[in-house]
């Protein structure tokens, strides 16, 4: 029997082996026709399946294709939440009523209606924002907060790790729990594969809700690397949210060797912005527990703001389950409105066509165009292709620096001292297209001042990449750059 089995399988191998190219025809025009994609990205898969026939295949299907979004997130879309809100703001911006308190902002009215009309980014003007550069200083303010909660705690992130930082926060959800207080943890499962079922059900068991984003389908295998959920929100009592680039992890706080100091910028935000983040939670919570928070009408009081900013903030949220690229296109907005200077920093840098020539003519026109990104990879081809684009943009006039102080994984953009734009989205296509990313655009001279002192801060402990340190790199630097951009469509 077991023979029979084995010359099986050795003449399937010989047939496939002498059928190879007939094979590979038929598995390309799958790639081509089964469903609409950019031409590059067609070709860069078929190249990919050239070297690696059949394999190659099969790595489309695991991080390729997405035939299968519009019903898997068909649960996700809700309708009308946000409408009579938008319509309200765009007739207001059509008639002059809407007035932003610093005259310069009226050339950015342009920007706040298409995030109100693709986005359905309600503007809100009351917010105080507080900004976090230092891993320790974020986490010990989210404790403080979550630690002053009296109705509920909202906490999603893309990865959460089993070390001493969640211990801390899990006896904290665990103990406001006791007192009353409504916990609810949203986590993607790829980002958080580390975590144990056990772990997750000593939550359960304590009283809070545990929710898991787009599970694998066998234990621990994850078949697919898209659609990640890659937010990282927090909303407590409908009063304060947490956004921005820090996970849970003790790398967060500086306490990994390989990658040192970990420098990173999260926004606290206190004011009605806050409601749009609870939204957001709310959606993402019910397509992944199947439980309508929208029904619990508590969860969305709007409650007394002690601060009293006065910052006006949109929430943009953008995904695979999104007919438009919203993040994508605000940053595109953005760097088309700056006049004077674009700070960018990201961990990666692989920007779509439209944005790589957005930022290209900017620095042409004069724009003071200056990015940052860091100088050790945390994905080696990823780190190739973004020096690949920075080359380009030294081309350009820009002025690139390689952040020297450990990791750099901030993800933010202000124009003119004026605008700002911050949150979970990378610089990269990945970011635009395939995972699910969540921004505030804060139109706020004072916020964007203490994120571009940030930025001047970090400079000093960077490394400015002229155009003879870019053009003496070695060959073997260069063949590892052009291989990964090849490979940019897929990072």
């Amino acid at each position: 029997m077991a023979g029979a089995i084995f010359e099986s399988v050795q003449r399937a191998v010989f047939w496939s082996t002498d059928h190879l190219l007939l094979i590979n025809i038929l598995l390309s025009f799958v790639i081509i026709f089964f469903q609409r994609r950019e031409p590059k990205t067609v070709w860069t898969w078929l190249l990919v399946l050239y070297f690696i026939p059949i394999l190659g295949f099969v790595l489309y299907l695991m991080i390729g294709q997405d035939f299968r979004k519009s019903r898997m997130f068909r649960m996700k879309e809700i309708e009308g939440e946000l409408k009579s809100a938008v319509w309200r703001q765009e007739e207001s911006i059509f008639r002059k009523q809407l007035c932003l308190k610093d005259s310069e902002m009226e050339r950015f009215e342009s920007l706040i209606l298409y995030n109100l009309n693709e986005a359905q980014a309600v503007l809100t003007d009351n917010n105080d924002v507080r900004v976090y550069t230092d891993g320790l200083e974020k986490f010990r303010s989210l404790v403080t907060e979550i630690e002053q909660a009296k109705k509920y705690i909202h906490l999603q992130y893309y990865i959460i790790r089993k070390d001493e930082l969640w211990a801390k926060i899990e006896e904290v959800l665990i103990r406001k729990v006791r007192e009353g207080v409504e916990v609810r943890v949203l986590f993607d499962s790829m980002g958080c594969r580390g975590m144990r079922k056990k772990d997750w059900r000593r939550l359960e068991c304590a009283g809070i809700k545990v929710a898991e984003f787009f599970p694998a389908i066998f234990g621990k295998l994850h078949l697919r690397m898209n659609y990640r959920n890659h937010r990282k929100i927090v909303v407590i009592d409908g009063r304060v949210g947490f956004v921005g680039g820090f996970n849970i992890g003790r790398e967060y706080l500086g306490l990994d060797k390989k990658f040192g100091y970990w420098r990173d910028t999260h926004l606290c935000i206190e004011g009605a912005a806050v409601t749009t983040l609870a939204v957001r939670f709310a959606l993402d919570w019910n397509y992944a527990a199947k439980e309508n928070l929208f029904l619990k009408d508590q969860l969305f009081e709007i409650p007394d703001y002690m601060r009293g900013g006065k910052e006006p903030i949109q929430i943009i949220s953008s995904g695979p389950d999104s007919k438009s690229q919203e993040i994508r296109d605000n940053y595109l907005r953005l760097i088309h409105k700056a006049r004077r200077s674009i700070c960018l920093q990201t961990p990666y840098f692989i920007p779509d066509e439209a944005v790589l020539s957005a930022l290209y003519i900017a620095a042409k026109s004069g724009v003071d165009v200056r990015i940052m990104v860091p100088c050790k990879p945390d994905h080696p081809f990823v780190y190739w292709a973004t020096y690949s684009y920075l080359g380009e943009m030294i081309e350009a006039g820009a002025k690139c620096y390689i952040y020297n102080n450990g990791f750099l994984h901030a993800k933010g953009i202000s124009v003119d001292g004026k605008v700002s734009c911050l949150g979970t989205a990378n610089m990269d296509i990945r970011s635009f297209q395939l995972n699910f990313e969540v921004n505030a655009t804060i139109y706020s001279e004072s916020t964007t001042r203490c994120l571009e002192e940030a930025f001047e801060n970090d400079i000093r402990q960077s490394t400015l990449i002229t155009r003879e340190i870019y053009e003496s790199r070695s060959l073997i630097v260069r063949i590892k750059e052009q291989f990964s951009r090849l490979l940019s469509p897929l990072l």
